[in-house]
């Protein structure tokens, strides 16, 4: 258990780190992270990590295909999270 608490800290905290740094290049007009690392580090359990990111530096929040394709990564872990509560 301790290893899976420790994943999801490592994950999170990556991803946090990546749209923050995204933001960062936002501002300073160079080469972006791609929107596909960041949904990737999203789909490998970095949402909420993501999501933090996305509040405190007010990023991606107003480009609407990036908040439908991360409700949907978002949507897909709660089912997945809900069929396997249900089978243990």
């Amino acid at each position: 258990m301790k290893i899976v608490l420790l994943y999801f800290l490592l994950i999170n905290t990556t991803a946090f780190i990546l749209a923050g740094y995204d933001k960062y290049l936002a501002i300073k007009r160079k080469s972006r992270i791609s929107e596909n690392t960041l949904f990737l580090s999203a789909a490998l359990g970095g949402s909420a990590g993501l999501v933090l990111a996305m509040l405190l530096f007010r990023h991606k929040i107003s480009k609407t295909s990036f908040i439908l394709k991360f409700a949907i990564i978002i949507l897909i872990q709660l089912l997945i999270f809900l069929k396997w509560k249900n089978k243990i």
